[in-house]
């Protein structure tokens, strides 16, 4: 049985595109719930300036202490369910969001090199995040946090490998 980056391929869904693992899905709800958690902390600030009473301030805090974490994991679950990649014989696509859909496609002759991170929480969950660094000035890298380990180094592998085709040709 070999061990070619073909044999180590995750499987397709419509069209190609992948959907992240579900253990993205719990990566994507804390870092979610962490940042909007910092937002309600900071906006306690002015809302105990502007509110007129003490109990006002509070009971206006406490809804924005709650109510920000909530809205950090509906969007997180949003963002989840909307990521998507893909790998051909041309490169490396990102589809991303629903209401304000983004679909970024990097040609395999673009790629100038690769990077795979392992932050805490997604050594956790056996997760990494991909950058494709490319030619350009201007948003010329491309992450996709979220990626099951093993299928970030097989879109690393096949990405390099394509590179190493582009050179040889």
């Amino acid at each position: 049985m070999s061990d070619t980056p073909a044999d180590n391929a995750p499987p397709t869904v419509g069209n190609g595109w992948q959907p992240l693992p579900p253990r993205a899905l719990n990566l994507f709800v804390l870092a979610n719930i962490l940042g909007f958690g910092m937002i309600a902390l900071v906006a306690m600030v002015p809302i105990g300036l502007l509110m007129p009473t003490r109990s006002l301030a509070l009971t206006a805090a406490l809804i924005e202490l709650v109510a920000l974490p909530l809205f950090g994991v509906w969007l997180a679950r949003k963002q989840y369910r909307y990521t998507r990649w893909k790998l051909d014989a041309d490169g490396f696509a990102l589809r991303r969001g629903n209401l304000l859909r983004s679909e970024t496609r990097v040609p395999a002759s673009r790629v100038q090199h690769l990077d795979l991170k392992h932050g805490p929480l997604e050594r956790r969950y056996k997760l990494a995040t991909l950058v494709v660094h490319t030619a350009g000035t201007r948003n010329s890298a491309v992450s996709v946090t979220g990626l099951d380990e093993a299928d970030a180094e097989t879109l690393r592998d096949r990405l390099a490998h394509q590179i190493d085709d582009d050179d040889d040709a």
